[in-house]
């Protein structure tokens, strides 16, 4: 399980590098990020943009991450990947999760 985390003055980035967020590694993943945000004082931005497919593991643990968030502190999702935001959409967890609709870097534009 590949995590970046980038903590700044106003909240902690934390970068998923692995293009698959399924039953494979959904309880490692889980795990790491509750351990990380059990810990935050701050805004936490998630960065899926390496995300290409997520399944339902993923979204459980996406969930129970949610759950675990200290109170009053916030999750934000970024950079969803059109499969991984038809999962959010489909089972109306959009509804639920803070979805940023950031803007691509020339890297990905280019």
């Amino acid at each position: 399980m590949n995590l970046t985390v980038a903590p700044d003055a106003h909240r902690i980035v934390i970068r998923v590098e692995e293009q698959r967020l399924d039953a494979a590694i959904a309880t490692r993943f889980k795990d790491r990020m509750r351990e990380i945000v059990s810990k935050c004082s701050t805004p936490v931005l998630l960065d899926l943009r390496q995300v290409q497919f997520m399944d339902s593991s993923g979204l459980g643990a996406m969930i129970a991450i949610h759950k675990a968030m200290p109170h009053g502190i916030s999750l934000v999702l970024e950079g969803l990947q059109p499969n991984v935001e038809r999962v959010f959409r489909l089972t109306r967890m959009d509804t639920v999760f803070t979805i940023s609709d950031a803007p691509r870097t020339e890297r990905e534009v280019g």
